[in-house]
């Protein structure tokens, strides 16, 4: 029996976990259009974004990760794929080769300036390199690589441009855009570059379901959050005034208290969730409303404040999970920590799922409505600002 130290408990959409038994893989040509396509999933961290594949049929088969406790988490709700605990680099792929529709997950990419960008590609920390490499041992018919929205800032554009040339090399057509997690239900405020590749045609985003200019309205992170009951046992860090405050207009945002966690407005979607949140860094609730009214006050001119914010506690790991969209009844493995760090590491499986939609259906030669879906026009150099 695996062994669970600790154990948590969260209560979302019920949609979620299909039980495959373990089989011998056949290879692409022999599956059925319809039948769940195959994927390789790397750098899988907990496995938000495989989360979200399975709900649009795609299963993944393999995942690798060095965390022992994002194993365990992922092994827990997809106990069927093959859990690779080791360095990418010391893997081979080739078994899979012709076995594989998708291969996707998040590169770890250290941050590149323009002028170091032969240092940056040379750093042993960036696994782009070894994405490339199970790409060309794999030869899927597509797949799609996240990353933070800062590689598509103009002191990295760079080393994006080279990383797109080295995906058409492949022969994969390439398409790219930074997305919000916000815009598909997700309630935060969580943006990531999407690229993805496609041997045949070229891959066409899904349009936001939510937002001012879409369908539905962002999902408020009070959906979720309860401000008079927690769920959950909250950090024990106070939220303390800043001896040197930089509000802003908004009162959620610049720097008015310690510590990186800022207040949530209830009625929109959540900040992003840090992977360091657990401490000083966890986004906290406002449950007497203190936030509007200093920001208010200092943007009139008032004197800082000191000591502790009345009735501010932070989000419990269970809201957190909740804002990522984590499924119900999901089990993380490890310490509170590892924990926190394993749920801001994730992609919301929400969004996961909006984009294995779009690609699973492309792949299978779904009709592309401009009503339903974009491509982005995208040029080199792009954003000024992540």
């Amino acid at each position: 029996m695996r062994h669970k130290p600790h154990s948590v408990l969260i209560r979302l959409s019920p949609n979620h976990l299909l039980n495959q038994t373990r089989t011998n893989l056949p290879s692409t040509s022999q599956r059925s259009m319809y039948s769940r396509m195959k994927a390789l999933d790397l750098f899988s961290g907990p496995g938000g974004l495989s989360l979200g594949m399975k709900r649009a049929g795609i299963e993944p088969v393999a995942c690798v990760e060095k965390s022992k406790d994002a194993v365990a988490t992922y092994d827990a709700h997809t106990p069927t794929a093959e859990h690779f605990r080791s360095d990418i680099r010391s893997i081979s792929f080739e078994r899979y080769r012709g076995k594989i529709d998708v291969i996707f997950g998040g590169p770890p990419c250290q941050p590149f300036s323009t002028g170091g960008l032969r240092r940056g590609t040379a750093d042993a920390r960036n696994m782009f390199p070894e994405f490339m490499r199970a790409l060309r041992e794999v030869q899927p018919a597509a797949f799609l690589a996240e990353n933070v929205p800062g590689l598509a800032t103009r002191n990295r554009v760079h080393y994006l441009a080279e990383l797109l040339k080295e995906f058409e090399a492949l022969d994969f057509n390439v398409s790219w855009h930074v997305v919000s997690a916000a815009d598909y239900g997700v309630p935060q405020k969580r943006r990531r570059l999407i690229i993805v590749g496609m041997k045949k045609g070229a891959f066409w985003f899904p349009k936001p379901t939510h937002g001012p200019d879409a369908p539905m309205p962002h999902v408020a992170s009070g959906s979720v959050i309860d401000k008079a009951s927690p769920l959950g046992e909250p950090p024990d860090c106070p939220v303390v005034y800043a001896k040197y405050p930089d509000p802003r207009r908004s009162p959620y945002a610049g720097h008015v208290y310690n510590g990186g966690g800022r207040p949530i407005d209830l009625r929109a979607p959540c900040h992003t969730i840090l992977a360091s949140a657990g401490g000083y860094k966890t986004h906290w609730i406002d449950t007497m409303d203190v936030a509007p009214d200093y920001s208010a006050h200092l943007m009139a001119g008032g004197a800082p404040r000191d000591g502790t914010v009345p009735g501010a506690r932070r989000m419990t790991l269970e809201e957190s999970a909740l804002i990522q969209t984590f499924p119900a009844d999901m089990w993380f493995a490890g310490s509170r920590s590892s924990q926190y760090t394993q749920v801001g590491d994730a992609v919301p499986p929400m969004l996961g799922h909006a984009l294995g939609n779009a690609l699973r259906g492309q792949l299978e030669g779904a009709t592309i409505s401009p009503m339903t879906h974009y491509q982005p026009e995208t040029s080199l150099p792009l954003l000024v600002a992540a």
